[in-house]
């Protein structure tokens, strides 16, 4: 686990707080724990969903992607279905090709299939655990911490399809430490399942950071230390609303 973590360490900014992990690890604070964690899952594969709409496929496809989401956010949202049913709904049932004149289509395309593929069978077990702990599923709002990032998103392209990825690749980064950092203090059962998580979130960030330098076709350095400072700020700033994502806690 340390060789996955390491570049992980390395690329963030900061550890996550103490304070923070306190917080996170009283048992009254579980419930929202696990609701924000399971709405970020899906909003993860909701972003990845948008940049493949939006920069590679065309209409039929997007809409595709569309109605493959659409029941996990009609249950999020709407609070429509059974939850149990959402296993049924874990896989693209079309191919999804680039269309003509993106130089990077298939490879988003392919990244980010298998990244909303693995976030949606997260949902999945973010729900089986809540059901194993006896939390009912609410509406949770969201925390400041990926609209905080995004408000730094450059307003033309490509720059703004590369802030977005290195955003990315700081949220899933920032997912898979706190996932190791909650592990060995929480039940068993959920520390198991978060332990389960974190190869597949340090592929993430290595994915959206590929994607990144491969689109912009020089040095991102620079830009990724520019939303690295952003972050931290984010993660060791005071915060009112706890969440997975959420700053030092206000006590």
């Amino acid at each position: 686990m340390e060789t996955l973590l390491a570049p992980i360490f390395d690329f963030l900014g900061c550890e996550t707080p103490d304070e923070w992990l306190q917080e996170a690890v009283k048992k009254d604070n579980l419930p929202v724990v696990l609701l924000d964690h399971l709405v970020c899952e899906l909003k993860a594969a909701q972003s990845a969903m948008y940049l493949i709409r939006k920069y590679a496929v065309d209409k039929e496809s997007g809409d595709a992607l569309l109605a493959w989401l659409k029941p996990f956010e009609d249950f999020t949202y709407r609070k429509v279905g059974d939850w149990r049913e959402l296993a049924n709904h874990q896989k693209l049932n079309k191919s999804m090709l680039p269309r003509s004149g993106t130089p990077y289509g298939q490879d988003l395309i392919d990244k980010m299939v298998l990244l909303i593929k693995e976030e949606l069978h997260h949902f999945y077990q973010v729900l089986e655990i809540m059901d194993m702990f006896g939390i009912a599923y609410e509406s949770i709002g969201s925390s400041r911490y990926a609209r905080g990032m995004l408000r730094e998103v450059r307003t033309y392209e490509p720059e703004a399809l590369i802030d977005k990825l290195i955003c990315g690749a700081f949220i899933e980064a920032r997912s898979c430490e706190r996932f190791a950092k909650l592990a060995p203090h929480v039940d068993k059962r959920l520390g198991d399942f978060y332990i389960s998580l974190l190869r597949s979130e340090a592929r993430h960030y290595q994915d959206y950071l590929t994607l990144a330098g491969d689109i912009a076709g020089e040095d991102i350095s620079q830009r990724v230390q520019y939303f690295c400072r952003v972050e931290e700020n984010l993660i060791l700033s005071p915060d009112d609303d706890f969440k997975f994502h959420s700053g030092i806690p206000c006590n």
